[in-house]
């Protein structure tokens, strides 16, 4: 069995490939080329060490494995990181265990990827200014995936710590040459082609009425009960997109217009619908929204790219 660890799965994935692997791990869920299986959740003995761990298979691509993710938040007292990720992937013919790739990067780079996807097929081709709610980790990675399908010139980011919305500025400036600046929360969002919002909120942040018309929105943050980043108003009123429609509108950011009647099943496309056309064309004005809660497809889609990576250099 092939091991790669953290250092080596992130040289081996550059961010235009992942967005590929990404766009065509969709399009063969939509095909039924792709298939996902129950999600498991269990704890680490402590009722507040999570684990979830998320399957599948990429028929066509010949990747069957899993991704166990991990949330152990007393490892911040022992200078550990509280997220940790390992995907396995599994030899298709035999069942035996293939590669062991330590992914906590690669589920970033997978996230981000799948923004990247919604933003190239939904965002209007002119879109140029990049909104950006919340400056943490993830929303690097997101703002790095944007770059490559749409000409970013400038980027406006909020954070509740107006330092660090302030030192991620600068850091867009200063690797990327762009144009960029801390705001607050509603300029942020009123001076968006594009908004990401990349936060853990569990109240609405973004209200309807902020939001210019030809917006379009990737919610990346909501992935659990109770998470949410946008009001129900906005939901109800936007083109609605899901990576999985019934995620979404359980543990995504559509869950709580859902809960309160203001849409259902029959209001969410799928993006794998986008990517193959079987929805019509989106209107200029159309406010879009695309919620992102995450899948095994993407996991085990970059890491099989991580592996075949890796071969490639005959190590």
């Amino acid at each position: 069995m092939l091991i790669i660890d953290e250092e080596t799965a992130m040289k081996a994935v550059g961010m235009a490939d992942a967005i590929t692997a990404v766009e065509q791990a969709f399009i063969a869920l939509e095909q039924g080329q792709a298939e996902l299986f129950p999600v498991v959740t269990g704890h680490g003995g402590a009722a507040d060490r999570f684990f979830a761990i998320k399957s599948g298979v990429i028929g066509d691509r010949e990747l069957v494995g899993l991704k166990l993710g991990t949330y152990w938040p007393a490892n911040r007292t022992a200078g550990l990181r509280s997220h940790g990720s390992t995907t396995l992937l599994l030899d298709m013919a035999t069942g035996f265990p293939r590669a062991l790739v330590s992914a906590s990067g690669l589920t970033a780079i997978r996230t981000a990827a799948a923004d990247a996807v919604a933003v190239k097929h939904l965002a209007r081709a002119d879109a140029a200014t990049l909104g950006i709610v919340g400056a943490g980790h993830q929303a690097w990675f997101d703002l790095i995936a944007i770059c490559q399908v749409r000409p970013i010139t400038r980027v406006v980011v909020w954070n509740r710590d107006l330092a660090r919305a302030t030192t991620f500025a600068g850091r867009v400036k200063s690797d990327l040459g762009i144009d960029a600046a801390a705001a607050s929360l509603e300029y942020t969002v009123r001076a968006a082609d594009i908004l990401v919002t990349a936060t853990a909120a569990r109240e609405a942040l973004v209200k309807a009425r902020w939001v210019r018309p030809g917006t379009h929105i990737s919610a990346m943050g909501a992935d659990g009960p109770g998470k949410q980043e946008l009001d129900t108003d906005l939901v109800a009123s936007g083109v609605l997109v899901a990576d999985i429609v019934t995620q979404s509108l359980t543990i995504g950011e559509f869950a709580a217009a859902a809960r309160a009647g203001l849409i259902g099943a029959n209001n969410v496309t799928t993006l794998g619908a986008v990517l193959l056309g079987r929805v019509k064309p989106v209107v200029p004005d159309a406010v879009t929204i695309f919620d992102s809660s995450g899948t095994a497809v993407q996991d085990i889609a970059v890491a099989g790219l991580a592996v075949e990576r890796y071969a490639s250099t005959g190590a």
